[in-house]
C-alpha cells in the first residue's frame, strides 16, 4: 500500500470513529458545556474532545505527519503530509439538537489537498475522495448535478462572522433574481459534500477556514464539479473563498460571486 492509500484508508477509519464518539455526545446535546468564541462561534466540550481523539489516531498511525485543527495549536511534521481536521462542523446546529453536522478530516501535500472525508454520523454518510480516485459516499460512487440551469436546484450559501454582511445580502438577492433557491444549513462541509452528491448545484461562501473546506472542495473536484481554485498551504494559513457547483451551472455560480464579492 502506498504512503497515500495508507492515510485515506486511515482518514475513512479515524473520520468514522471520530463520527461515533461526536454522536453520542449529540444524543445528549442539552447537557453539553458550551463556551462562547464570538458572534455565532461556539465550542463545546464535545469539538474539544473529539479533536483530541482524532489528533491521537492521527499522531499514533503517521507521527511524522503535521496537524492543524480548529480548536487546538498546529503540529509541525516532518513527512511532508499536513493534516486538516475539524471535529464537529456546524456546531450551532450539534449544540441545538439539529442534525446537520459533520466531521471533517483532509489531508495537504506540497499545497494540494490529497485526501477529503466528511462524515455525517447522524445519518450514516462517509464522503471521502483520494486524488485521481473518484469520490465517494461509503462505497457507492458519487458525482455532482449534471444540471445546467440554476432555475433547476437549490444553491448552497454561507456566511460567517468574519466577513460583512453586505456580501452575503448581494448573494442572496442576486440568487433570487437568478430563479434558483438559496439554501443554508448551517454546516458548510455537509453542504459542500451534497454538492458533490448532487442534491445541491453548488455552494457559494466568501471566507471559510480551511479545515471546513479543503476536505469538501477534493470532494465536489472528485465528483466531477468544479471549483475556484485555491492552493492549500495558503488556506491553512488564512483561509479563502469557497465557490464549487456541477460543471453545467459552475460559471453561473462563480458570476453570482463575483457579482456579490467582488465589488
Amino acid at each position: 500500500m502506498t504512503d497515500l492509500a495508507a492515510r485515506y484508508t486511515a482518514a475513512r477509519r479515524i473520520a468514522a470513529e471520530a463520527g461515533n464518539m461526536a454522536l453520542d455526545y449529540f444524543q445528549k446535546w442539552e447537557a453539553l458545556t458550551i463556551d462562547v468564541k464570538g458572534h455565532q462561534d461556539f465550542v463545546s466540550e464535545a469539538d474539544k474532545n473529539v479533536e483530541l481523539a482524532v489528533r491521537a489516531a492521527l499522531a499514533q498511525a503517521f507521527p511524522e505527519d503535521g496537524i492543524v485543527g480548529e480548536e487546538g495549536a498546529p503540529t509541525p511534521g516532518t513527512s511532508g503530509y499536513t493534516w486538516v481536521i475539524d471535529p464537529i462542523d456546524g456546531t450551532t446546529n450539534f449544540i441545538n439538537g439539529i442534525p446537520q453536522w459533520c466531521v471533517i478530516i483532509a489531508c495537504v501535500h506540497q499545497g494540494q489537498t490529497v485526501i477529503g472525508v466528511v462524515h455525517d454520523p447522524v445519518h450514516d454518510e462517509l464522503h471521502h475522495a483520494m486524488l485521481g480516485g473518484g469520490a465517494f459516499c461509503n462505497d457507492r460512487p458519487i458525482h455532482c448535478s449534471a444540471k445546467t440551469s440554476l432555475r433547476e436546484g437549490s444553491l448552497g450559501v454561507g456566511f460567517s462572522g468574519r466577513t460583512h454582511i453586505e456580501g452575503i445580502k448581494r448573494l442572496v438577492s442576486l440568487s433570487c433574481d437568478a430563479g434558483t433557491v438559496f439554501w443554508r444549513n448551517g454546516s458548510g462541509g455537509l453542504s459542500l459534500a451534497y454538492v458533490a452528491t448532487g442534491r445541491i448545484l453548488g455552494y457559494v461562501e466568501e471566507h471559510m477556514n480551511a479545515w471546513d473546506f479543503l476536505a469538501g472542495h477534493l470532494i465536489v473536484a472528485e465528483a466531477g464539479g468544479r471549483v475556484e481554485p485555491v492552493n492549500a498551504d495558503e488556506a491553512i494559513a488564512r483561509g479563502g473563498r469557497v465557490v464549487v457547483a456541477g460543471a453545467g451551472v459552475f460559471d453561473a455560480v462563480e458570476g453570482l460571486a463575483k457579482a456579490a464579492y467582488d465589488v
